[in-house]
């Protein structure tokens, strides 16, 4: 181990079964193939419809979907993890394809990898111990209402057999475990919904209402652009948002199953994976993505998969799904597809954080961040922006608390003052100490103990040389004692050069 690297307690973790394991137990494999094809089933209809969004063709999306599935099966840091053309990359590189047309779109897309993979390299995936447990409440929270939402427009002026499959779809998710769980629940309702439609005729709409599924492999493509400042001009600001947005989301999702599964995840391999599975999307003509939390939820929750094999799978499945059985997979209602997210998101909502004993016992700022985080998410339409919020909100909040924990208290024996200063300092907590001294009343010798305290930033240096002034300018001197090592050391460099008079 390298001198200064900190041990990693695996202790506390269950250890991912890898792909020798999986592949050697047939029980395993055949629940990792199995939640793999039903997570394959759920992403061909958002695939086409985050083309939509992009504005490009949804053979983009599908290909984009099939090659970031299986490309981070095998680079990325958490097993079980699905990444795919997602809506919130969608949203962020489609002015490019309507204002410059597919090659940009495509170079875009290249170019949002590599910064990935620079980030990866820089550490960026350190930042998440940075996120609180409030902000990654709120986050599952406005998932589950993010997915719940997105089904809505499909129960939107339809006929009443939709309903009636709907209702029945969340019936047999409800009851089929109850039977076994050798068989994923959403596969079974999938199934049985399609051929009560095939075998009644019943018109409803279907995954091959959403668009053309694509008929041949994807093929190399290399966008025709020219390598100058000016491309870079264009491209370089979508493409460094894509790739915030869309590390955020999966190292939100990571965390997220870390903590659904009790397992530990390579946070920083995530990131220079997410980064080459779009660089690999983007050379293949793909719309490039990142994380898909709803079908990362339904592989993880309702499949049960833990293994790289899952993710594995269901980019392969898409790909036969979509290329070779497309007529028999655009016959599947979106019905079924509908009571499969609506399980999704009951599923991950985290009911626990909205229980009145929970909401009493839990701190106001702590429920205010969570709240905060849910509402960002739902009006943006983007979890990315909701956890930056989010985490905003909780600094405010925590430096308003803390702000108020630092205390001064006071003796005066014979000719000195004693100070005694108890608490962090820091910007906010620091602010008001000039307040807390008798400048007029103290006799000539004042003494500062801060054996209790610890200096965080230039703002208490400041504070301590502006309390140090008031009295030097009455005639009486001031002693600041009992500074820690880290405390002394910044004390002694900014004492006295920060500009105060």
């Amino acid at each position: 181990m390298p001198i200064g690297a900190k041990a990693i307690d695996r202790s506390r973790y269950r250890d991912n079964p890898s792909v020798l394991t999986v592949l050697r137990s047939p029980r395993v494999l055949a629940r990792e193939l199995l939640a793999g094809i039903v997570v394959a089933l759920a992403l061909i209809p958002e695939a086409i419809s985050f083309s939509i969004i992009a504005g490009v063709d949804p053979r983009v999306g599908l290909f984009s979907s099939f090659i970031m599935a299986v490309t981070i099966a095998i680079v990325g840091g958490r097993p079980a993890m699905v990444s795919a053309a997602t809506a919130a990359v969608a949203l962020v590189i489609a002015p490019v394809m309507r204002d410059h047309g597919f090659d940009y779109f495509i170079a875009t897309v290249l170019l949002g990898g590599v910064i990935q993979v620079a980030l990866a390299a820089l550490g960026v995936a350190r930042l998440m111990r940075f996120v609180p447990r409030s902000v990654m409440v709120g986050f599952v929270n406005a998932l589950a209402i993010f997915v719940f939402m997105a089904q809505i427009p499909h129960l939107i002026d339809v006929s009443w057999p939709v309903y009636a499959l709907v209702a029945a779809g969340l019936v047999l998710l409800w009851l089929w475990p109850k039977v076994t769980r050798a068989v994923p629940a959403p596969l079974v309702a999938i199934v049985v919904l399609t051929g009560v439609t095939v075998t009644f005729s019943i018109a409803v709409p279907t995954v091959g209402d959403q668009g053309e599924l694509p008929s041949g492999l994807p093929q190399l493509f290399i966008p025709q652009v020219p390598l100058t400042f000016e491309t870079l001009g264009i491209i370089g600001p979508y493409a460094i948002a894509m790739a915030l947005v869309g590390l955020m989301e999966s190292l939100m999702t990571a965390k997220l199953v870390d903590e659904i599964t009790d397992t530990h995840s390579n946070k920083t391999r995530e990131s220079w994976g997410q980064g080459v599975a779009n660089l690999v999307s983007g050379l293949f003509g793909g719309m490039g993505g990142c994380a898909v939390v709803g079908q990362t939820m339904m592989n993880v929750r309702i499949g049960g998969a833990r293994s790289r094999v899952s993710t594995f799978a269901a980019g392969v499945f898409l790909l036969i799904l979509v290329v070779v059985l497309g007529d028999t997979v655009g016959l599947i209602p979106m019905a079924a597809l509908v009571a499969v997210m609506f399980l999704v998101a009951a599923s991950a909502f985290d009911w626990h954080s909205i229980r009145p004993s929970t909401l009493k016992r839990m701190p106001k700022s702590e429920t205010a961040v969570m709240v905060i985080t849910v509402i960002v998410v739902v009006a943006t339409d983007n979890l990315a922006i909701g956890v930056i919020v989010g985490v905003i909100a909780a600094m405010v909040l925590f430096a308003r608390r803390v702000a108020h924990f630092a205390t001064v208290e006071r003796r005066v024996e014979g000719e000195t003052a004693h100070y005694r200063v108890i608490g962090e300092l820091f910007f906010a907590s620091s602010n008001d100490l000039t307040t807390q001294f008798e400048y007029s009343d103290d006799p000539e010798r004042v003494v500062i103990d801060m054996s209790g305290s610890h200096i965080w930033d230039a703002s208490t240096v400041a504070a301590l040389d502006s309390i140090t002034t008031k009295y030097e300018q009455r005639g009486k001197r001031v002693v600041i004692e009992g500074l820690n090592e880290a405390s002394t050391a910044m004390h002694s460099r900014l004492a006295g050069n920060l500009g105060g008079e």
